[in-house]
């Protein structure tokens, strides 16, 4: 878990302006699966599916009127992504990367293409 949380800043902090700032704030987490709750509310049966989640507002949705609620979070988890890891080709460091910045785009509200843009930014 501390390997991927590692992997995980270092990817953050590889990301260029004007991403690097906002998504600072986003907590982080490494945990082995996603709970219960959360499988069942992305219709997913098998744990090992999740890799990561996006929980939060985005940004291109906020507004000054939504204060006082929890902080944007990205869950990472470790199981999922260490299982992928071992059938693929990918270095970690590149899948954590790519996990990450997918969980991250969805912070910005960005698109498949964007998310793809942003990544090679930080690859």
């Amino acid at each position: 878990a501390e390997e991927i949380e590692a992997l995980a800043r270092a990817a953050l902090e590889a990301l260029p302006e004007p991403f690097a700032g906002p998504a600072r704030t986003v907590v982080l987490l490494v945990e082995d699966f996603a709970d219960e709750a959360t499988l069942r509310e992305m219709g997913i049966d098998d744990p090992f599916e999740l890799t990561g989640i996006y929980e939060g507002i985005p940004l291109t949705e906020k507004s000054v009127e939504q204060s006082g609620g929890l902080p944007d979070r990205v869950r990472l988890f470790r199981r999922p992504i260490l299982d992928e890891w071992a059938d693929g080709e990918d270095t970690l460091e590149h899948l954590v990367a790519h996990i990450l910045v997918h969980e991250i785009g969805h912070h910005f509200g960005l698109d498949d293409a964007d998310m793809h843009a942003l990544e090679e930014a930080v690859a």
